[in-house]
């Protein structure tokens, strides 16, 4: 056995020399690569591995160095004030529903959030009223908000205080933002955007607006996932109308009191290079992307979701009921029904070449600046050389079910006994944890909500198809007593 299994697990994995078409952003450092002022903190990065010494100010009481770095930071994305955050975007959701909900306010949130909203959801007991999703049949992709679910939440919900949504999801595709603002402004409602993966938005006109250019209140963003930065790096801006005092406590409280200032100079690093570089390099980034587009598309064996297919799919040229747009900087890989998904990402890997995600039907890549072209060809060469029959599954349908009853908010349930019960005997029961098949990654039940017959012939579906179905523990699911 290893002595060290970590360190040789991740420098066997460097040595594989993957192209990396997949988190972080910089690409296996080439990020920081590409200024002199990068390339002199790649060279320091671990000796910038120091505490709160005279000279380099406080991430907790910034007055100084950092002080300005985040003035920077805020100047650049247009907002009130920004702060760089070290425990990543899961500490940045956290932070911005503590400072705007206070405990028992209703909130109507996206059913697909990441699970540190549903976290904090539960941790501020909040009563949430779920948005539904909207999964594309012929892609076999979920999408965005149901727009017009949307429009009978807010009537039935008038008195909620906020509305919290994914800005883009993890396949890149964008509600319509303004929209969603536009009515929450109605109602005084403050809308908080998880934007995670939009770090790199309104860089360019080709790209998707940044949702604070729009109006959002508070926006958490993701600085390593595209853009030249460490992993666990994060940025959450705030919009006007926010207590600041009130954002200064939590974003400190939800924070560790020893920050990393290898982390901290990889945001201010960021930052700049956005402000230097990032709409010509994106631009170019684009063009690229679109032209491989082009190439893979034309093999007829795969196909790489655009801007048209969005269109055709929304219905816009009818009614415009829901408009979506998307990031140009990743494909959507899809392949034909009875092919796998999955199985398109291993072999992705086996040729080096890591990609993102994968789920039944689709891969997800994510690409920067800093991929060059011979990537994308060696991309282009892999899918062109690919033997289809390899990748032959039998076809999965998704189903699209409606949101069961909720019976208890989700912080009651944490503090009520639970019991182990099996699928087939769940109707009725009000489940303690959430039931997730994956894919769609849309909650079948979330927790307090009621299982019904429907639900559980949902399950059981996806179970039959050897789906993974996060929340069932051996054919069992933990349950509460009202």
């Amino acid at each position: 056995m290893s002595k060290l299994p970590l360190v040789e697990g991740v420098l066997k994995y460097i040595k594989e020399k993957n192209i990396p078409f997949s988190m972080p952003g910089h690409k296996g450092g080439l990020g920081f690569l590409k200024t002199l002022q990068g390339r002199e903190l790649y060279e320091n990065l671990i000796k910038g591995d120091i505490t709160e010494v005279d000279g380099v100010d406080n991430l907790h009481c910034a007055e100084g160095i950092i002080k300005e770095s985040q003035k920077l930071l805020s100047e650049y994305y247009g907002s009130i004030k920004s702060y760089f955050l070290v425990n990543g975007s899961t500490s940045g959701n956290l932070a911005m529903i503590f400072s705007c909900f206070n405990e028992g306010d209703k909130i109507i949130v996206e059913r697909n959030c990441h699970r540190s909203i549903f976290n904090a959801i539960i941790m501020r007991k909040l009563k949430p009223v779920y948005i539904k999703n909207k999964i594309n049949s012929k892609y076999d992709a979920p999408f965005p908000l149901d727009k017009e679910h949307f429009l009978y939440l807010i009537n039935k919900n008038k008195d909620a205080k906020g509305i919290i949504v994914t800005y883009p999801n993890y396949y890149g595709i964008c509600l319509d933002l303004r929209y969603v603002i536009e009515i929450a402004r109605k109602y005084n409602m403050k809308v908080l955007v998880d934007s995670a993966h939009g770090a790199h938005f309104g860089s360019s006109m080709l790209l998707p607006e940044s949702p604070l250019k729009m109006g959002a209140d508070m926006v958490v963003m993701s600085a390593h996932k595209t853009l030249p930065s460490l992993t666990q790096t994060a940025f959450l801006h705030v919009g006007e109308g926010i207590d600041i005092s009130k954002v200064d406590f939590y974003v400190s409280a939800f924070l560790s009191t020893s920050p990393s200032y290898m982390l901290l100079c990889s945001m201010d690093y960021a930052r700049f290079y956005m402000e230097e570089y990032g709409e010509n390099d994106y631009e170019k980034l684009i063009e690229l992307c679109q032209f491989y587009r082009e190439k893979i598309n034309s093999l007829n064996k795969f196909y790489v979701l655009g801007p048209e297919d969005l269109r055709e799919m929304s219905g816009i040229y009818d009614k415009d009921i829901n408009k979506y747009t998307m990031d140009l900087t990743r494909y959507i890989l899809n392949v034909p029904k009875d092919y796998s998904g999955h199985k398109l990402l291993e072999y992705l890997r086996v040729n080096k070449i890591q990609a993102e995600m994968s789920d039944s039907r689709n891969v997800v890549l994510i690409f920067s600046p800093f991929n060059s072209q011979q990537e994308f060809k060696a991309l282009y060469i892999a899918l062109k050389d690919c033997d289809m029959n390899t990748l032959k599954q039998e076809y999965v349908d998704l189903i699209d079910y409606d949101i069961p009853v909720s019976l208890m908010h989700p912080y009651e349930v944490m503090d009520r006994e639970k019991t182990m019960v099996e699928v087939r005997n769940l109707e009725g029961k009000i489940s303690a944890v959430a039931i997730v098949p994956y894919p769609p990654g849309i909650p079948i039940v979330m927790p307090g909500e009621r299982i019904d017959e429907h639900t559980i012939a949902v399950i059981e579906y996806y179970m039959r198809c050897n789906v993974t179905v996060l929340g069932i523990n051996e054919g069992k699911v933990a349950i509460v007593e009202k």
